[in-house]
């Protein structure tokens, strides 16, 4: 136990060293870049999330309310990578408690994206292979039940660590940290339980999606079936699986920034590091939301309205199956 924590301890200690040589003799350029890029698509994603509440066929359909729940915990979480990222680059110290309830959040908001992929892909699943009972089954109540679930599926691992740690060490809570996940790890089994339950939701989501996509296919070819919606929907699930490719980069974040601290060199650390948490973490976050909603003929529109501050002369009309 003591000879984990040590070594918990020491790796904080080689980052922050890093993070010293890159404020000391590199310029602030990239975190201008990587905080802009954030903010940019922060707003995106709010005006976004703005189009949906402004009609209430957004508000009412299972479909809209899985999207709208993806952009705010994508938000989320491009606010408190970025606020973790900026603390780091300036070694800040914040309260354990503080940092506790950003690690947690942090997690959670990555393996929720991941589940609720699955959950937007199986409501297509249900739309197109059971028309007929789909506003039994998809009720705006079991949508709001099922987003419920897999927040509470998703914050399992962070909030054993976080426990764990209060069990250990609950002093330790009162004092300022330098944050990051790391510090919270004070046994091997932790880092087991964590990169398991990670690689079990990727593949039952992966599952879920290759189903559903294989499922839609077979409507698609059925004489009874809306081959038109069936062909949408399945390009949908196919989109799906593409952004499950990109949150697996988000969920393996942690595990390339260790691999990327065995360099020699802290320069090309901090280099990797910084083009790791454009790419691997920040845009996929960005790029998911964008992309799923100018592809909705019924968002598209309305969306490009409020860019455009309802600068049209015509407002266009809603139309959502």
């Amino acid at each position: 136990m003591a000879s984990t924590n040590q070594s918990s301890e020491g790796s904080a200690v080689v980052h922050q060293q890093m993070f010293k040589v890159e404020l000391n003799e590199g310029p602030l350029s990239k975190l201008v870049v990587a905080i802009l890029m954030s903010l940019l698509f922060i707003c995106i994603n709010s005006i976004m999330f703005h189009t949906l509440l402004s009609k209430p066929v957004f508000r009412e359909l299972p479909r809209y309310i899985l999207f709208a729940h993806m952009l705010c915990n994508d938000t989320v979480q491009l606010w408190i990578v970025s606020l973790l990222y900026i603390l780091s680059l300036n070694v800040q110290k914040i309260p354990k408690a503080v940092c506790s309830l950003f690690v947690v959040i942090s997690a959670t908001t990555a393996r929720v994206s991941v589940l609720n992929l699955g959950l937007m892909s199986f409501e297509r699943y249900v739309a197109i292979c059971f028309p007929l009972r789909h506003s039994e089954m998809a009720t705006q109540k079991m949508t709001g039940l099922s987003i419920a679930i897999i927040w509470l599926l998703g914050c399992i691992s962070p909030a054993i660590d976080i426990l764990y740690a209060l069990i250990v060490n609950p002093a330790s809570f009162k004092d300022s940290m330098f944050c990051t996940r790391e510090r919270f790890i004070f046994a091997p089994w932790q880092r087991d339980v964590f990169e398991g339950l990670n690689g079990f939701f990727f593949v039952a989501v992966t599952a879920i999606i290759v189903f559903t996509y294989i499922s839609v296919i077979v409507a698609a070819r059925s004489a009874s079936a809306d081959k038109e919606s069936a062909k949408k929907a399945q390009r949908t699930v196919l989109l799906h699986l593409g952004q499950l490719v990109l949150c697996l980069n988000s969920l393996l974040y942690g595990t390339i920034e260790r691999a990327l601290a065995m360099t020699s060199s802290s320069r090309l650390f901090m280099d990797l590091r910084y083009l790791n948490y454009l790419f691997v973490l920040i845009l996929p976050r960005c790029l998911s939301p964008l992309i799923y909603g100018l592809r909705d003929n019924a968002v598209r529109p309305l969306f490009l309205y409020y860019v455009r501050c309802g600068t049209q002369k015509v407002k266009p009309s809603v139309t959502a199956h």
